[in-house]
């Protein structure tokens, strides 16, 4: 009835067919380094262009004094030496929004905040000069700013925007910048923060983690060294590669679309299809590292990886374990159904994986699958071994041709005769006076009785064979 041959002469040089209101800065000084993506890779990732916002903190709180001086004039020194060492970086542009600066305290002013710098190339005087010209006075709308902020950008470009943030207090316009992060983030407009806090206590710096990868600095020197360390991570790319090991540990799975997911957000941050490039190796990737990872490689059953962090400064390997065979589906001679399909599900389980077309062939995980073939009648077919880079056929019978007539309407089924039982196939129409069906081979009974008459013992029954690639006429007429 079935053939069912095993590791058949295709082998993987066939490709795949077808198959993304927190509380916190107590007393301290902040950078809060926010990514915006509006493209994820870029082929020359080293000389895209990068935009660097600064969104400085002018409160009346930085008139406080911290280490040798004022918090404005250490933060002010610290941006000025950060912003002289950009003006080498060609393919980096700057630009200044304030908050805090405009308004006196009391009473509040929520909506403080300006671009007073926008975005342009050798603009590095023009911001130092304006920081110059800062005196704290007002409120700290965290939340807001960063809102605003999101449209400073210029829109339509292949650059990576970047926003860091400077401040020595907690939000007091009763904003949550933390959800306000969340929802860029979730959005795809930015990626996981940076933050750089000084003088922060526990509790604090727990809190900061709904914000984004933290840095605690409790010096003026160390200060300075991490926002070296960020600067470098924004600027130098960081490069990965996806391994996708067969059975040997060999990375030779290819050909599968991947996603790879923000563990923070849950948002999908890059989508492709995994790729060996001329040299034989997995392609190499250019990711985000301030990004901890999910990785859902698209196979058949598919896999995941979860918690992925990627280093800077090093080549970065992510290995799976996705070992793939073929799956192809034949009927022998005329395949007069037109269009089969068939329900794949692991071995054991009844979740469908896929519903895969008959004359075609589709990939999956090495194991065991049970398949149910959307003949008439179905065949079920138990623990069918897929395996390592080879394909295992199914080729199910040539069917025949059923033509019932039962002269008028009524009620009735057929059913699959085995041994001393039968198996249901189907009902017949209730409307119909007449049959075709395309069925498997086999010996089958109908059971019919007209819808006019009321007696069951007047019910009709015929035995009949299907064979392969021929017409059967079956009666059961009065």
């Amino acid at each position: 009835m079935i053939n069912y041959l095993k590791q058949s002469a295709i082998t993987k040089s066939l490709d795949r067919l077808a198959t993304i209101h927190r509380k916190y800065f107590s007393i301290s000084i902040l950078f809060c380094i926010v990514f915006f993506s509006n493209t994820k890779i870029f082929s020359q990732y080293d000389k895209q262009p990068v935009r660097i916002l600064f969104l400085f903190d002018a409160s009346q709180s930085m008139l406080g004094k911290w280490n040798s001086n004022r918090k404005i004039d250490v933060a002010t020194r610290l941006l000025e030496e950060l912003v002289d060492s950009l003006k080498s970086k060609p393919h980096v542009e700057l630009a200044l929004r304030c908050y805090g600066h405009q308004s006196h305290v009391p009473p509040q002013d929520c909506e403080d905040t300006k671009l007073e710098i926008p975005f342009g190339k050798g603009n590095h005087n023009q911001i130092k000069n304006f920081l110059h010209t800062l005196e704290p006075k007002g409120t700290t709308p965290i939340a807001y700013s960063l809102q605003k902020a999101g449209g400073d950008f210029p829109m339509g470009t292949n650059a990576r925007n970047i926003i860091i943030l400077i401040t020595d207090g907690k939000e007091e316009c009763k904003g949550d910048p933390c959800a306000i992060s969340l929802a860029l983030q979730e959005k795809g407009i930015t990626l996981k923060p940076f933050i750089i806090g000084i003088g922060l206590d526990n509790s604090i710096k727990i809190d900061m983690e709904c914000i984004g990868k933290f840095y605690d600095a409790s010096t003026e020197e160390s200060f300075a060294d991490i926002l070296k360390v960020v600067i470098t991570q924004i600027l130098n790319p960081t490069t990965a590669q996806v391994n996708l090991l067969d059975i040997h540990n060999k990375a030779t799975e290819t050909n599968v679309p991947f996603t790879l997911y923000d563990m923070h957000t849950g948002g999908m941050v890059y989508n492709w299809v995994h790729t060996i490039n001329d040299a034989g190796n997995p392609d190499t990737l250019y990711l985000d590292n301030n990004v901890t990872y999910r990785l859902k490689v698209h196979t058949i059953p598919p896999v995941e990886k979860s918690n992925i962090t990627i280093t800077s400064g090093k080549h970065n390997i992510i290995a799976v374990n996705a070992p793939q065979g073929s799956l192809s589906l034949k009927v022998a001679g005329t395949n007069q159904y037109g269009s089969l399909k068939c329900i794949v599900r692991q071995a054991g389980k009844t979740h469908t994986l896929h519903v895969m077309d008959f004359g075609y062939f589709e990939e999956f995980l090495v194991g065991e699958y049970d398949l149910e073939i959307l003949s008439t009648p179905r065949i079920y077919l138990n623990k069918v071994k897929i395996n390592q880079s080879t394909t295992t056929t199914v080729e199910i019978e040539e069917p025949g041709l059923l033509n019932l007539q039962m002269g008028s309407p009524g009620y009735g089924a057929i059913y699959k005769l085995s041994g001393k039982d039968m198996e249901f196939v189907c009902s017949v129409n209730e409307s119909a006076a007449q049959l075709a069906l395309v069925m498997q081979p086999g010996t089958y009974k109908a059971i019919f009785r007209y819808r006019t008459i009321n007696e069951t013992i007047l019910t009709r029954e015929k035995n009949f064979t299907i064979t392969s690639g021929t017409s059967t006429v079956v009666s059961t007429k009065y």
